[in-house]
């Protein structure tokens, strides 16, 4: 995450931003993003003519033609008025149409794109800001973005679009994407999981990623999927991923739960935290998810909708409400036992109720399965349970770093489970058998099986406490003694 001066930076851009008039924070990422984008094209262009001339190459830029269109040249036009105007009716319609095919997902979801900046001193302070941002490297604009999509949650202003970024890294360390998998997020928001699992993906398969031509075009062009019915969030989306180095993610407007959506064993990981918005209305829903669960709930109904995507063989890391774990209503109880009876249910970690403050305080667990499809062979045998305390961070509105955090422990324990088998339920994981969850209902919530230690204490006897009130009476005594003295 951004630290230091270059937040402060960020801060006061912003605030540029706001005092011009424009504050809802979706809008200041979507004019942030556009002009961090038009500065990265200029930086990726320059690094590129040099590397011709470097090898003695011809290269002929995506600028050719329109050199004043580069950030290097309109920011130091001197005129605010002159870099108004070149940016507003010549370089923003320039970007729109930078893919006029309209197959990537940026040429989608630029078409309605409208420059906002009202003014041109606004237009140049906020230039000069960006200017001065420390953009060296894929993980500085990436961590500048995260900071960036922070400021929806702690604007109160569509949080729900927000997972934290270490709840969402943790999950993808858990899932452990490879390079064949095939990544989806029906309800995408703002990319976030997308975006972990690329950046999971380069540390650990860079070198593959760099010298396997398949693997590469499987990565920028097939690997991503990522579904939201709000145009707003595709585009940043879109941007988050583009700004991370993906060329070509399917980014994509769809109700995931409708009927027309018919996406059936297409994906081998889903990563997710769909909205628990309440009820929908059944008749708009796909037959195909209620035929699993006939519900109204959206919690429910997603858990549908990840088993029927994903392929046979294919995992899942998602969060769910706590109510999904033991709602006691037939839908509740059904899904439960297809994911334990049908499917093989690995993981329930418990996460505080804190973990999505400022903007929600809903208890939350996180499910990891594998989709089997029908009961027998390779279904549940048993579930591993944790009692995540601490995630790093305060668990009130502030949110403030803390040292404690179990998510280290966790990623370690998930990776090493058959070092838990020995452990008792009385700590803060364990495993549970699939028999003792049958019995009870197919209930998930951890408190069902977890036993609480009790331990005896000695307290002093009735004499000896009466003993100590005296000796203290007597000593009180002769204070209060000495104080009469004093003040006579």
């Amino acid at each position: 995450m951004l630290q230091g001066e270059e937040r402060n930076k960020v801060d006061r851009i912003w605030e540029v931003f706001w005092t011009g008039g424009i504050t809802n924070p979706l809008e200041v990422i979507e004019q942030f993003t556009y002009l961090l984008f038009i500065k990265q094209l200029d930086d990726v262009e320059t690094e590129k003519e040099s590397n011709a001339v470097m090898f003695g190459l011809p290269y002929e830029g995506i600028f050719a033609g329109h050199d004043d269109y580069r950030w290097s040249h309109f920011k130091e036009l001197g005129s605010a008025e002159a870099v108004y105007r070149i940016v507003e009716q010549g370089v923003f319609p320039f970007i729109k149409e930078l893919h006029p095919d309209g197959d990537s997902a940026y040429a989608k979801y630029m078409g309605d794109a409208v420059f906002k900046i009202p003014t041109p001193a606004m237009l140049v302070k906020i230039i000069d800001g960006i200017s001065g941002l420390d953009l060296a490297g894929e993980d500085s604009k990436g961590d500048l973005y995260e900071y960036l999509l922070s400021k929806i949650a702690t604007a109160g202003t569509n949080g729900q679009f927000r997972t934290p970024r270490h709840i969402i890294d943790m999950m993808v360390e858990l899932a452990a994407p490879r390079p064949a998998d095939i990544i989806v997020d029906p309800a995408m928001g703002s990319a976030g999981f997308l975006v972990s699992a690329q950046s999971y993906l380069r540390r650990h398969y860079g070198d593959e990623l760099s010298s396997d031509k398949t693997f590469a075009k499987h990565f920028h062009t097939a690997m991503f999927h990522g579904y939201d019915m709000d145009r707003t969030m595709l585009r940043i989306g879109a941007m988050n991923m583009l700004l991370h180095g993906v060329e070509n993610p399917d980014i994509a407007y769809k109700d995931s739960l409708s009927a027309k959506n018919e996406d059936a064993g297409l994906y081998t990981l889903v990563l997710a935290n769909p909205p628990f918005k309440g009820s929908l209305d059944a008749s708009a829903v796909a037959d195909s998810l209620l035929a699993i669960a006939k519900t109204k709930k959206t919690e429910l109904l997603f858990l549908s909708l990840f088993l029927r995507i994903l392929k046979i063989g294919g995992r899942a890391a998602v969060i769910v409400p706590d109510g999904v774990l033991f709602g006691s209503s037939k839908a509740h109880k059904e899904i439960r036992r297809v994911l334990v009876d049908e499917n093989k249910l690995t993981a329930v970690i418990s996460m505080p109720s804190g973990v999505f403050k400022p903007y929600a305080g809903v208890s939350t667990a996180i499910l990891l399965f594998t989709k089997i499809g029908r009961a027998g062979e390779g279904t549940t045998d048993k579930v591993w349970f944790y009692d995540m305390h601490a995630d790093g961070y305060s668990l009130d509105d502030k949110r403030q770093p803390i040292e404690q955090s179990d998510l280290p422990d966790i990623i370690e324990r998930f990776h090493h489970l058959e070092n838990e088998e020995s452990r008792k339920r009385t700590e803060q994981s364990f495993f549970v058998p699939v028999q003792d969850i049958r019995d009870n209902g197919y209930d998930l919530s951890l408190n069902k099986y977890k036993e609480i230690e009790y331990v005896p204490v000695e307290y002093p006897s009735t004499e000896e406490l009466l003993t100590k009130i005296s000796e203290a009476d007597i000593e009180y005594g002769e204070q209060m003694e000495k104080l009469r003295e004093m003040l006579g």
